[in-house]
């Protein structure tokens, strides 16, 4: 089965934070516990409004999951500010050492709406990144944590490397923000680059795709995969769940989180 304490913000809208996460890691297979970092009102139009979790209740959230229920993955999300950061990173050493954890570094809604504080970028990169299995940036938060632009997906492999030397043991780097008729992700690890690539999927329904992405590959780590096997049927889950999406909302959608996945897919990639 595998399970997988969820470590982000709650989303209204049910598009992506816990939600999300919450669907994708019970699509595939696995076992979803969460603690709440901070709740918001939000649908696909944009995030209306952020109330953080008191940290001592965040950290009574993990310590009570982990010390009955247990957890083969972790995965973070929204963190929000730096007391959110350092309860989280002190709780996952305490309770946690040693269980891979997905980073998915949130910094702005889909909406444009910011979810990381300005003066939480330096704790989420010397606290976080570190003690992550592997990080899931998308290109503007890959900017923000390197402090300089990923013109285009020639510079994504160098840029990948970049945030590999910060500290985490893999690094996926999304590249859904360049235009383009294809969509390429790049894996860093120590032991070399695998580049993925996939047609664009034209569409607006894209809400809660990198935390959809995160939780899915979380899912597969907890169930004892392989990183590069985790992440292609993530990615596979992913693009078969914009397909499926229901088309809600006036603004950016939710996808359907309830699809399979073609396994005869997930072994071409």
């Amino acid at each position: 089965m595998g399970r997988v304490l969820i470590i982000a913000g709650s989303d209204s809208g049910g598009g992506a934070g816990i939600q999300a996460d919450l669907k994708a890691v019970t699509a595939l297979g696995g076992y979803a516990a969460t603690a709440i970092t901070a709740l918001t009102a939000q649908n696909t139009e944009g995030v209306h409004g952020v109330l953080p979790i008191p940290t001592e209740f965040l950290r009574r959230q993990i310590q009570v999951v982990l010390r009955d229920i247990g957890a083969d993955a972790l995965k973070t999300g929204m963190l929000h500010d730096v007391p959110t950061i350092e309860a989280v990173c002190e709780e996952i050493a305490a309770e946690a050492p040693g269980v891979p954890l997905v980073a998915d570094p949130v910094m702005v809604a889909k909406g444009g709406h910011p979810l990381l504080l300005p003066d939480a970028v330096e704790t989420l990169k010397r606290r976080l990144l570190p003690i992550a299995a592997v990080i899931t940036p998308n290109l503007p938060e890959a900017e923000v944590l390197l402090g300089r632009p990923v013109a285009d997906a020639a510079a994504m492999p160098a840029a990948a490397e970049a945030l590999l030397a910060l500290g985490p043991r893999a690094v996926l780097l999304k590249g859904g923000h360049l235009p383009g008729g294809r969509v390429v992700d790049i894996l860093a690890t120590p032991a070399g680059i695998t580049r993925f690539e996939d047609a664009r999927i034209e569409t607006r329904h894209t809400h809660g795709t990198g935390c959809t992405l995160a939780s899915a590959i979380a899912a597969g780590l907890a169930q004892g995969m392989p990183l590069r096997d985790a992440v292609a049927r993530a990615r596979a889950y992913v693009r078969a769940a914009i397909l499926a999406a229901p088309g809600l909302g006036r603004g950016h959608g939710p996808l359907h989180h309830g699809v399979t996945v073609d396994p005869a897919r997930i072994a071409a990639l």
